[in-house]
């Protein structure tokens, strides 16, 4: 799903980009290359502070060398590295959102829960990278930190909408902070399987998230 590092080119200057070329370039035109080179610096920016060791050590230089480009082509797309960080953060929680509400859609109403925690579980599976960086406890990053709390209130007001929309209820503080609930659990359980606090199958954990969220859905539980 996530794009591996191409092999990196040699060189990595530090310095301010000037104005690309508007000038075709062996047939591709500047700003396709200029969104190649983007998202080439994206998923080097995954693999690093996805990885096991420290993203603390990660750089503006060793993230051009991962991604194969020069520092000026960094700076063409990001002011500094906290903006990057945030851009990567942004970028897969973005294709887990989508993915995740296309599993839901496509699934019948009573198959819904189960089908979106087990979209999650699949992709944080198939690319632990994703994993650690949505959910390890163990990444402190300032900037990580404030996207995980900024993502969890999107989700938990998507969530509130889908559960007020499935009980056929207006939204309501009951019901927010069921969703609030919902989603800093699912995240908290998450991470601690994913650091060997849980021992589940991928399998049992989706069965048990699916049958606790289920619990939720008594309408007579939102009603003052």
């Amino acid at each position: 799903m996530f794009p591996d590092i191409p092999k990196p080119r040699p060189g990595c200057q530090d310095g301010r980009v000037s104005s690309p070329s508007a000038r075709p370039y062996r047939g591709v035109q500047p700003v396709q290359r200029q969104a190649e080179r983007r998202a080439r610096l994206l998923a080097a920016g995954l693999a690093i502070l996805g990885s096991a060791s420290d993203p603390e050590v990660a750089t503006v230089r060793g993230v051009c060398r991962q991604a194969g480009v020069t520092a000026r082509y960094f700076y063409e797309s990001f002011a500094d590295k906290d903006q990057f960080v945030g851009a990567v953060f942004d970028w897969v929680i973005a294709d887990l959102a989508a993915t995740t509400q296309a599993a839901v859609a496509s699934s019948p109403p009573g198959e819904q829960t189960r089908a979106g925690i087990a979209n999650i579980v699949r992709i944080i599976l198939g690319d632990p990278r994703v994993g650690r960086l949505l959910f390890s406890a163990e990444l402190a990053d300032p900037v990580l930190v404030r996207k995980r709390a900024e993502s969890s209130a999107v989700l938990a007001t998507l969530y509130g909408q889908h559960l007020g929309n499935a009980l056929r209820l207006n939204e309501n503080d009951r019901i927010k902070s069921t969703a609030h609930f919902v989603v800093g659990g699912v995240g908290q359980a998450l991470s601690a399987w994913l650091s060997g606090g849980i021992s589940l199958t991928p399998e049992q954990l989706v069965d048990q998230l699916a049958s606790l969220l289920n619990e939720t859905a008594d309408p007579a539980a939102y009603r003052a």
